[in-house]
């Protein structure tokens, strides 16, 4: 049994079997509270041996796009601008982390490049001693005019967004125009040399899952790396199984075209599975947070832009307001514990997508990429 134990908990090398075999009835809790110990004195480590070194920090609610998969079909309430998490607000709490451990920074929304002061969030961010990788996920539709001085001001990598390959088709699923805007800010992205230039794609039945192969085709001669998300259950976006296609469906379609799609390796806390078509520049991910979760590998954290740190995307309850605890005058240990005892109190994995479509949840705007 207690070989079983210390494989779910990776940490549990460092004791000796005579110290975890001390108390048989309560072996469990007892390594629990070493790792409690540990934790509370080092890196961002949760109670299932996994160390979070990755933070993604949402700077806004606000979008200039309508998705229906983020946004719900009624709109949503935005938070009132004072509960927004301010600039220095959001550089003292990315400090806190770095000190702990992280050392990459995703920037979502909402959609981030609405936020007037991104070029200077970037630019502090990326001067913090620590930081390695500063990165963001945005919609495309202002990028082409801002990611010049976002690159100068250090970002690294590059997510954008973008569901279809047709005009008309992003118009109704977006309810604005702008998909020329989102290509050209591809574009200009592999112009300025982000390598890869990442494109995030929801794949919905009956909306987009006739346009894989189309997208597959992306990487032919350009180093994109298209990453195929299997659709999530948030509040207020009408999921259900009939519309979501899964990581092996999806896999099934593209193969009909080219049999010889191939499995890549994939890094240590990937959340895409790598695949590509032999002799394509790019490559292609799947995210398959429904059907395959990588819930044993999560090395995220996340920080909604009012200010609270959500340990698990689909994690509904237990938010921790760190913008109240700041404007508290919680000191820097204070902050600390704070943040630790809600690393340590992550699930081992998410409740599953069925589970997961009756749970409250924020809207996927409200929580940040």
């Amino acid at each position: 049994m207690l070989r079983q134990l210390c494989k779910s908990y990776p940490l549990c090398a460092k004791y000796s079997t005579s110290q975890l075999a001390s108390k048989p009835t309560s072996r469990l809790q007892m390594l629990r509270n070493k790792l409690r110990e540990d934790a509370n004195s080092s890196m961002l480590v949760d109670t299932f041996g996994r160390y979070h070194t990755y933070l993604r920090i949402s700077l806004t609610e606000r979008c200039n796009l309508r998705c229906t998969y983020c946004m719900p079909a009624n709109g949503v309430e935005l938070s009132k601008k004072e509960d927004i998490l301010k600039t220095d607000e959001i550089i003292k709490i990315a400090e806190l982390f770095i000190n702990e451990g992280v050392n990459k920074i995703r920037l979502t929304g909402g959609e981030p490049t609405v936020r007037k002061d991104i070029i200077d969030i970037v630019a502090q961010l990326k001067s913090i001693k620590g930081l390695e990788t500063l990165a963001m996920t945005t919609n495309g539709i202002t990028l082409t005019r801002q990611l010049p001085k976002l690159q100068r001001a250090g970002l690294d990598l590059l997510n954008i967004s973008l569901d279809t390959l047709k005009p008309e088709r992003f118009e109704k699923f977006t309810l604005r125009r702008g998909w020329m805007k989102v290509m050209a800010s591809i574009d200009l992205a592999i112009q300025l040399g982000y390598n890869p230039v990442k494109v995030n794609t929801v794949i919905m039945r009956d909306f987009n899952d006739d346009e894989l192969v189309d997208f597959v085709e992306l990487t032919e001669n350009k180093p994109i790396d298209l990453r195929f998300i299997e659709y999530m259950p948030f509040s207020g976006n009408e999921w259900n199984t009939e519309k979501m296609v899964s990581f092996t469906e999806m896999k099934q379609i593209i193969r009909k075209k080219y049999p010889e799609f191939k499995k890549l390796p994939d890094k240590p806390n990937d959340t895409s599975k790598a695949y590509h078509v032999p002799g394509f520049v790019g490559q292609v991910g799947f995210i398959t947070s429904m059907t395959n979760n990588f819930c044993s590998s999560c090395n995220r954290l996340r920080i909604t832009a009012d200010g609270n740190l959500k340990v698990c995307l689909f994690e509904g309850k237990g938010e921790v307001s760190l913008r109240d605890a700041l404007r508290n005058n919680a000191t820097t240990d204070d902050l600390r514990t704070l943040i630790h005892n809600a690393v340590l109190n992550k699930k081992k994995q998410h409740a599953g997508m069925l589970n997961l479509s009756h749970m409250e949840n924020r809207p996927m705007i409200l929580i940040g990429g």
